[in-house]
């Protein structure tokens, strides 16, 4: 008893009522990268701790990118009316 293929396609049609077509390919990089950076966390040895500094700055980063990203998408929308 699996997930079938109407089940899958219910789910990515959701996903694309959720964020929209615009935002799917940022979503779907940021899964991504959450991924890959947990796979990664999984191969490394147990009990080996990551560079604090290292650790803040993406976390600085990160949230810069998301609070830019509300931003972007004013001055977008903010365009759009104009010009349509």
């Amino acid at each position: 008893m699996g997930i079938g293929v109407w089940q899958v396609v219910l789910i990515l049609v959701i996903v694309l009522i959720i964020f929209g077509a615009g935002k799917l390919p940022r979503v779907a990089g940021d899964i991504a990268k959450g991924i890959k950076n947990f796979k990664s966390g999984m191969k490394e040895e147990p009990g080996a701790v990551e560079n604090d500094d290292a650790a803040e700055g993406e976390t600085k980063a990160l949230k810069s990118e998301s609070a830019e990203a509300p931003a972007e998408e004013a001055a977008k929308e903010k365009s759009e009316k104009a010009s349509g």
